[in-house]
Formats: structure tokens, sequence, C-alpha cells
């Protein structure tokens, strides 16, 4: 592969060439990690997404088994219950 040149900006930051992009498959928020190494050399690598843990892993998981039902339905459902 060539060797692609980009600049850093006065506010820090760095585009990464749209042929590295493509290739790793780097989307817009994708978290970067940099790693300084020697002789001026830095390594860049892909962060993983963070696992949650607890609690907070099985968020939203009881809706997976929740069918859809508009408002009316539901409402009516309540209702029921009022009645006697």
């Amino acid at each position: 592969m060539r060797t692609l040149v980009t600049m850093v900006t006065a506010r820090g930051q760095v585009s990464v060439p749209a042929e590295i992009r493509r290739k790793l498959g780097w989307a817009p928020g994708t978290r970067l990690c940099w790693e300084l190494a020697e002789d001026q050399r830095c390594t860049v690598f892909v962060r993983k997404p963070a696992q949650p843990k607890g609690a907070q892993a099985m968020r939203g998981f009881a809706q997976t088994f929740r069918a859809p039902r508009r408002t009316e339905e539901r409402l009516n459902e309540l209702r029921s219950g009022e009645r006697t």
C-alpha cells in the first residue's frame, strides 16, 4: 500500500484517508485508540464497545417478548378493570 499523508489541524484533529477508512470498515463514530511507540511512531487501533454490566445488560430485554399493541387496545385493557 502506498503512503498516505494528512495534517494535524490547529485544533489537534486529523482526517483518516477515505481509502484507509473503507479498507478497515471505519464508520462515523468508530472509537480509535492511540498508543505512543518509539521513534516518533504511534499505533492506532479500534476500541471495542464496552459491554454493559449487571442490570444494564438486561435493559430493554423484556421488550423483545412483548408484541406491539396500539394505544387504543392498551387503554381498553386498562379500563376494563374499572367496570363493575
